[in-house]
């Protein structure tokens, strides 16, 4: 291999050649490159997830500083995210080879900062309507849409043997932008932080304290401005991952598609719906405890367990480790019913909170290691079907990097209407019955659907 191959050629931000299956390559400079861009896509996907959950914790507050909706409306603007969030990644996940990563992840980064401005007026003003908070709990469902071309972007620069790694941090400590927000704001709202630019006087409380709503929203502005700029500075283009929209589109024929995106609707949805729902759900169950001071955690456990699900289905498969999670999945599903009240009576929330935590953890570990399937089971397909019909080696590491990276970003949308479905069915339960219990036998029975479906499709003919 002469130097010239591995040598890393740019014109400004955009590489023009990335090799790294080439182990020369991607020794001498490929991961020092890919290690630069993986570290500042982070920060910028946590920031995304921070906006995306923003209405868990302002829906908590709303009516605390004057507004008067119910609560299937405040479960409403908890969910609705979720929505333009999963639609939005279809497209976002065709946006990197089509702009480049550098581009794409400094203007969905930069966007951001609208919807948290225009919410921040909002809750200041008690004659806003239920519509306007829809219109703006929508836009924040831009930020989720983020998730897809950021996973694209990142499966770009890493090697097979390093991708479920790789995805695994940059999803996982993406994802651990809930648990910061959820643990952020609530401190930020009990805070003048903004007086000094003409911030809100707050809303006086009938403990003495004064709720600040806006800063809940606010506080995120200056740091996404930081990394918009980071990324555009930082970051980089790959000129190999270039692909047109039409280019991208055959992956949307095959069948694991579809049924990959069902298991990322199981552990990613679960994540994202119980991030959203949680707060909601627990104060409805248990009024008499503080839960915003317990809501972070969760997403915190899910959120660094799926930086661990991707690590170890690199080693031990992700299809063993994805049947395992789901079968646990399933058991503390169960076991969630055993703590909740009945008829306003009994339950326990430290064991309502503990099982939960546990949920928090599968769905985690679960959203690592299906994606690590997806890697491994897209890639496989595209290089097989390329050699099939004589295409050489350099098309076919090409092409599947273009289709791993399109399925990503497809089968991420298909997850993320969890966010949506998990706290709508949380609401209507209540509404209905005045009780969760309808919702969570759906989960359990969807779960249980899981696990025949890893075993039947994948776990049979697994060889790892």
């Amino acid at each position: 291999m002469t130097e010239s191959a591995v040598t890393t050629r740019s014109t400004g931000a955009t590489i023009t050649e990335w090799q790294p299956e080439d182990a020369a390559f991607w020794q001498r400079r490929g991961s020092r490159i890919a290690s630069r861009n993986l570290w500042i896509s982070v920060p910028c996907l946590l920031l995304a997830f921070c906006v995306w959950m923003l209405f868990s914790t302002v829906a908590v507050n709303l009516n605390k500083v004057g507004f008067h909706f119910t609560t299937d409306q405040l479960f409403m603007l908890t969910a609705l995210p979720s929505v333009s969030g999963a639609l939005l990644r279809v497209p976002y996940s065709f946006m990197v080879p089509i702009f480049g990563g550098r581009r794409w992840t400094a203007f969905s980064t930069g966007v951001l900062i609208i919807p948290c401005i225009w919410l921040g007026m909002a809750v200041q003003d008690t004659t806003t309507s239920f519509s306007t908070f829809i219109i703006i709990s929508l836009l924040c469902g831009f930020a989720g849409a983020n998730f897809a071309s950021s996973m694209a972007n990142i499966s770009f620069f890493f090697p097979r043997s390093k991708q479920g790694g790789a995805l695994g941090i940059n999803g996982g400590l993406g994802n651990l932008g809930v648990s910061v927000m959820q643990l952020l704001a609530p401190l930020a709202i009990s805070l003048s932080v903004f007086a000094f630019f003409g911030g809100g006087e707050g809303v006086a409380q009938s403990d003495g304290t004064r709720l600040y709503l806006e800063n809940a929203a606010w506080i995120w502005v200056p740091p996404l401005a930081i990394f918009t700029l980071a990324a555009w500075f930082g970051m980089n283009d790959l000129a190999t991952s270039k692909a047109s929209f039409r280019e991208q589109l055959p992956v949307l024929k095959r069948p694991h598609l579809w049924i990959m995106s069902l298991l990322y609707l199981a552990t990613f949805g679960s994540f994202i719906g119980f991030s959203a729902g949680f707060a909601m759900l627990s104060r409805t169950q248990f009024p008499q405890i503080d839960v915003m001071s317990f809501a972070f955690f969760g997403p915190l456990v899910g959120a660094l367990a799926r930086s661990a699900g991707g690590a170890i289905s690199d080693r031990f498969g992700g299809t063993r480790v994805t049947l395992v999670n789901f079968v646990c999945m399933a058991v503390f599903s169960a076991l969630l019913f055993t703590t909740l009240p009945s008829g306003g009576q009994g339950g326990n929330f430290y064991a309502f909170f503990g099982v939960f935590i546990l949920l928090f953890l599968t769905a985690g570990l679960g959203s690592g290691s299906t994606f690590q399937m997806i890697s491994v089971l897209f890639r496989k397909l595209t290089i097989d079907s390329v050699k099939a019909r004589g295409g050489s080696e350099a098309q076919a590491i090409r092409e599947a990097a273009t289709d791993t990276a399109a399925a990503l970003g497809f089968i991420s949308a298909i997850g993320a209407i969890g966010g949506f479905f998990i706290p709508k069915a949380f609401g209507t339960s209540l509404e209905l019955t005045g009780s969760p219990v309808g919702a969570m036998k759906l989960f359990l029975v969807f779960y249980i659907l899981c696990v025949l479906i890893t075993w039947g499709v994948y776990g049979r003919k697994a060889k790892r």
